[in-house]
């Protein structure tokens, strides 16, 4: 009789895995309805946290809805909607060899979020790879295209400030980093800074912003034509909206 197999289900449902009842939950409403019961789920948590279910009154309303929101590590956290977006900002990007001036741009921000539509000829097979690629990198092409003798990149410095047009204040994201690693095998010069994260963040530290130079070679290794620059901040932020986010916790001044 139903009584029976209810009595019986009283009896097993403590005794399961936090996933196999929540499977159980799904076999027909009876099952449900008996599974529901927050005395089962207190079990699971019992076994888990059993210091949370020592309490007459425990600081939650369901053991239930613990054991739903704790039982595994949040994979993917769905972000709020940043507060700006890419038509706020300008990006002030300079590039010095020495003391020459060799690239010096407000850069929109529309513009670095487009990206490359098309890479132009000459581009490396693994560099077209990593363009084309499924990473967020914000990337703009270079017109006109500059070039650098090989021997001078250990010279080669770049300053990038952001400047947003809802509140007229200005973030530094680079501040005269070098070019100092060269990976020839995908023809990128690379620099790197350390961010200067706003104080209303004090916990968030270490994070860099990388900023590479594209490059083909032209007829010999001796010079860098660079077509491209292209800016990231690794696996911090891999989408357009964890960028905008990160940008928004720089010290605005």
């Amino acid at each position: 009789s139903a009584m029976e197999s209810e009595e019986v289900l009283k009896v097993v449902f403590p005794l399961l895995e936090g996933v196999d009842l929540a499977s159980c939950m799904g076999v027909c409403k009876q099952w449900n309805d008996i599974a529901k019961d927050d005395f089962f789920w207190k079990c699971q948590c019992a076994k888990r946290w059993p210091s949370i279910c020592k309490q007459p009154n425990p600081p939650i309303k369901s053991y239930y809805k613990l054991y739903k929101s704790f039982h595994k590590r949040q994979q993917h956290k769905t972000l709020l909607p940043p507060r700006i977006s890419f038509d706020d900002l300008e990006f002030f990007i300079d590039i010095w060899a020495e003391n020459i001036l060799l690239f010096s741009e407000v850069v929109p921000g529309s513009v670095l979020q487009s990206g490359f539509k098309c890479p132009p000829s000459g581009v490396s097979d693994l560099l077209k790879f990593h363009l084309e690629g499924s990473e967020y990198k914000m990337t703009f092409p270079v017109e006109p295209r500059f070039t650098i003798p090989a021997g001078q990149n250990q010279n080669v410095s770049v300053s990038v400030m952001v400047g947003r047009k809802d509140t007229n204040k200005v973030a530094r994201i680079i501040n005269k980093s070098m070019f100092d690693y060269i990976d020839r095998s995908s023809y990128r010069a690379l620099a790197f800074e350390y961010l200067d994260i706003s104080p209303g963040y004090p916990f968030l530290s270490g994070i860099r912003a990388w900023i590479s130079l594209l490059f083909t070679e032209v007829g010999s290794e001796d010079v860098m034509d660079v077509f491209g620059i292209q800016m990231d901040f690794c696996d911090v932020a891999n989408s357009k909206e964890e960028v905008l986010w990160l940008l928004d916790m720089l010290d605005w001044k």
